[in-house]
């Protein structure tokens, strides 16, 4: 069973000879058992299927687990996953982690040099602009469906979904066709970052009025609260991509999810001292951690094969003399490193004799120091390139791995917008100047994080 769903992306990937022989794909399919774009919204249980598609995208690389029918071209397949691209681009360039592979193009990022021919940082632009493609498939299409009431949840998702991936877009990018409609040209023109920036704002605004309320959505799928989350996120950022701080609004909007049914996470549920690192486990859909959870990509072991994901994560963060088995997989990709300037973040709780950080008090501070450097002396050795990270695994609370029982693939979930960001969104915001919010309070959302952390309350 095949499904066609015809879909325009970006200039870049539009650049292809489709015009001459567009009328040949319209064609009905003789197959009576072919599954077309009219049977798939055919209904809302059709539909929601469809739906399924544009969320696993988030997580999925291609038709068909873990490779081999590829969404994306012009890159290994395992390495265009929307999140993996993520990582690359707004991680890896910054002082939190290091990519020490030496596949062509990942070492620019750690090396702030990569430019417009990099191979990730056009698979990510692709990502980007097939995840907006299917959205305008799905939102044109369901339409018809319209009158359902959930059918109409399911196209403001879908619109949630496009808006998220527009601000990547504005994040990464900066310009880039503001596409809305699978009709569109093949060829559209480029809009600015100040007009991607007014359409994701006025998006979210309205799917405030739209989506579904807080909590009262399936677990995966997104509510009110993740479209004031993220128009909190846009705001705070505002003064970067539209030269005009909105430090105001972006309280405003945060004030909104905070008083939201959303809920740091308190649950100790595998009894370690701290409700933390509960976010990173394989069971972190059930174990507590779902309640802090505003939007993420899903991942299963046995449903999600991807080399993407969390399965990047973890098994790219193990190598050395790590236990690959302790995290819950069969081996490690030796490949995630974390710079000393990022371990140093984190508050200190024993030293070896050459005065470098082996224990910590921060349980944020989830990092594998034996047989590893604590300098990077040499990105080609996973064990001289920076400590190695255990922040995610795929172990559940009760100390048991994932399903997949070759441990190949994780059932960890990768939050994307959690509220304790949004906390810390509030604080930061009240600091920069932006009216609605205060410094005591603020405050006293910053050690409600921190309470969860078992370090030093700040006074100040």
């Amino acid at each position: 069973m095949k499904k066609y769903i015809k879909h325009s992306v970006f200039g870049v990937i539009l650049a292809l000879s489709l015009s001459a022989c567009m009328k040949d794909l319209d064609q009905e399919p003789i197959d009576p058992d072919s599954f077309t774009e009219k049977d798939v919204f055919k209904n809302a249980t059709e539909a929601k299927g469809a739906l399924a598609k544009i969320y696993a995208s988030l997580s999925l690389t291609g038709q068909k687990g873990p490779s081999g029918d590829g969404d994306i071209a012009g890159a290994d397949e395992g390495s265009t996953g929307y999140t993996r691209m993520q990582f690359y681009l707004q991680v890896a360039s910054t002082d939190e982690a290091i990519i020490r592979w030496s596949d062509a193009g990942v070492p620019d990022f750690h090396n702030m040099s990569w430019t417009p021919a990099n191979t990730f940082n056009n698979a990510y632009y692709n990502r980007l602009g097939q995840q907006i493609a299917f959205a305008n498939s799905f939102i044109d299409n369901a339409q018809a469906l319209a009158s359902d009431p959930e059918v109409g949840y399911y196209i403001a998702e879908a619109r949630f979904i496009r808006a998220y991936a527009y601000y990547n877009v504005i994040d990464a990018f900066g310009k880039a066709p503001l596409v809305t409609s699978s009709k569109a040209d093949l060829k559209p023109a480029q809009n600015t970052r100040a007009e991607l920036f007014n359409f994701v704002e006025s998006e979210l605004k309205d799917l405030e009025g739209k989506l579904k309320a807080a909590r009262a959505n399936e677990y995966g799928r997104v509510d009110v609260v993740a479209a004031q989350a993220l128009l909190a996120r846009l705001y705070l950022n505002a003064k970067v991509y539209i030269g005009q701080d909105k430090y105001t609004d972006c309280i405003t909007y945060a004030k909104k999810v905070i008083a939201s049914s959303y809920s740091l996470n308190t649950t100790d549920a595998n009894n370690n001292g701290t409700a933390y690192d509960e976010l990173f486990l394989a069971d972190n859909n059930s174990n507590g951690a779902q309640n802090e959870f505003i939007f993420l990509a899903s991942f299963d072991g046995l449903n999600t094969k991807t080399y993407g994901g969390t399965a990047f994560i973890i098994h790219g963060a193990t190598g050395g003399n790590m236990n690959a088995s302790s995290l819950g997989i069969n081996d490690g990709w030796s490949g995630l490193t974390a710079p000393k300037e990022f371990v140093n973040k984190f508050e200190v709780s024993a030293r070896n004799g050459n005065n470098e950080p082996t224990a910590w008090k921060d349980k944020r501070a989830m990092f594998y120091t034996d047989g590893q450097t604590y300098e990077n002396t040499d990105l080609k050795d996973f064990t001289k390139s920076g400590y190695a990270i255990t922040k995610f695994k795929n172990i559940t609370s009760t100390g048991a791995a994932g399903k997949d029982p070759e441990k190949k693939f994780p059932d960890t979930d990768l939050p994307l917008i959690r509220l304790a960001e949004v906390y810390l969104t509030y604080a930061e915001a009240v600091l920069r100047g932006g009216t609605g919010g205060d410094r005591a309070t603020a405050l006293g959302y910053i050690n409600n994080c921190v309470a969860v952390l078992m370090v030093t309350p700040l006074a100040t």
